[in-house]
């Protein structure tokens, strides 16, 4: 049975859904996003009731080309809310791709200014700190599964 005081005021809670990948060399995949210091892994907020590793492939694809199957997880972020609303950040393990030929969308459709694998070394220079700490923690080796209604995702 549903209690409906749970869904009365639901809680504000974004979630961003994030991708590491890697090329052969090991460097790590950025956007350099107009509105933001620094690079970011490619990502965003997922779609209401959008599972979270579908909102993230789905704007790795649309950020860089890439189209990869994400199935697990290296690392929850949470930040407090501030000027923003409190948010959740998971990312995702995007494997290693053999390729680096990135399409990214026009800047009007998304505003990237560009994308590219930086050397681990340079992370460090390249990102905000909150977000090359992330980035580290991702890089650590370990990995959750990904589940979905108690089952690994797909």
């Amino acid at each position: 049975m549903r209690d409906p005081r749970l869904l009365a005021k639901p809680p504000v809670c974004r979630l961003g859904c994030l991708a590491l990948v890697r090329n052969l060399r090991g460097d790590v995949l950025l956007v350099d996003p107009d509105y933001l210091d620094g690079m970011i892994l490619p990502g965003g907020a997922a779609r209401p009731n959008e599972p979270p590793h579908l909102a993230a492939a789905r704007h790795l694809h649309h950020d860089t080309g890439l189209t990869l199957n994400l199935t697990a997880v290296l690392a929850v972020d949470f930040t407090p809310a501030d000027r923003h609303l409190e948010r959740l950040a998971l990312v995702f393990d995007g494997g290693t791709v053999t390729t680096e030929r990135l399409t990214v969308a026009p800047r009007h459709r998304s505003a990237l200014l560009g994308a590219r694998f930086v050397p681990v070394r340079r992370l460090p220079d390249t990102m905000a700190p909150a977000q090359a700490a992330r980035l580290a923690e991702a890089l650590s080796g370990r990995s959750l599964p990904l589940l979905q209604l108690g089952q690994r995702a797909a």
